[in-house]
């Protein structure tokens, strides 16, 4: 069996208070063992989680592929992959930042971030080994900030220092793949090129025969090749950014829904509003109103 685990799951697993609480994030500390709810089913998080492991190991199926989490390494799990927990040290220790698909949606370094297929290939680094700036000085603040109930800006903070942190681990996976001369599959190569693709035409080709074509391949074998590789079917990712973007849309701009509905290139609002709701169970209305 597998369990879909959204951000208010989280909130609730772990019983975070109303009054440190922030919309779209959630900060678990000093987790000494997993919880049943991870352990039980493999899982996958409707957002980006960020683990920092200080202490102990465990070792984990992410979508599939075996990797163990040791003292003083990352892991960067990109929206909906499969998260399957094998075996956990005694002395297992971790601190994990999760971070909404809505929240996501609201800043474009976010929305860069969670499309890097580099991060989808290797979830898990060691940012010491690679002499870069050690990431967990940005976790220790953002806990410090947090967990402190009465705080001007909190929410404000919190997000910078996130961008930090986003910025300072992709410096760390552009060193790895400096350091370790990643050759690239066929396949994995394929599946950048789409995304590559995708990051560029999203808002007028919807079409899976037109990435197809732009990658030489018939639109099967594209198709069952991105589902192989990422877990998802091509028309959830090409759904998937559309979305984003049009949620960011929704939030961080004065545009009528008119105007999103013709910068997304949809032939008429109706229709897109059919297709945000059809993606995500509410109108570009109601989504535009939650708080």
């Amino acid at each position: 069996m597998q369990q879909f685990i959204t951000i208010q799951h989280i909130y609730e697993f772990h019983n975070i208070q109303e009054d440190v609480k922030i919309e779209g994030i959630a900060l678990v500390k000093n987790v000494h063992r997993l919880h049943p709810h991870y352990t039980d089913f493999k899982h996958q998080f409707d957002g980006l989680l960020l683990s920092f492991c200080s202490k102990g190991s465990l070792r984990i199926h992410i979508n599939f592929q075996e990797y163990t989490i040791s003292q003083g390494d990352w892991a960067v799990v990109l929206p909906q992959l499969i998260l399957d927990p094998q075996e956990v040290s005694d002395d297992f220790e971790v601190t994990s930042i999760l971070m909404s698909l809505d929240f996501i949606s609201a800043y474009p370094i976010l929305r860069e971030f969670i499309t890097n297929n580099e991060v989808r290939h290797h979830p898990v680094i060691c940012p010491r080994q690679q002499n870069n700036h050690p990431l967990d000085s940005f976790l220790y603040l953002l806990e410090d900030y947090y967990f402190k109930q009465t705080i001007q800006n909190k929410k404000n903070i919190i997000q910078y220092i996130i961008f930090a942190l986003i910025t300072a681990i992709s410096d760390s996976y552009q060193t790895l793949c400096e350091q370790r001369g990643i050759v690239k599959t066929r396949k994995a190569q394929l599946v950048d090129d789409f995304y590559l693709h995708l990051s560029q035409h999203y808002k007028t080709e919807r079409q899976v025969t037109f990435y197809a074509e732009k990658l030489h391949l018939t639109p099967q074998y594209l198709t069952t090749l991105v589902k192989k590789e990422t877990g998802h079917s091509l028309t959830h990712w090409i759904e998937h950014v559309v979305i984003l973007h049009a949620k960011s849309l929704l939030k961080s701009s004065d545009l009528s829904i008119n105007e999103i509905s013709y910068e997304l290139h949809f032939a008429d609002t109706s229709l897109f509003c059919r297709y945000f709701k059809r993606c995500t169970q509410l109108t570009p209305a109601q989504f535009r109103a939650l708080e």
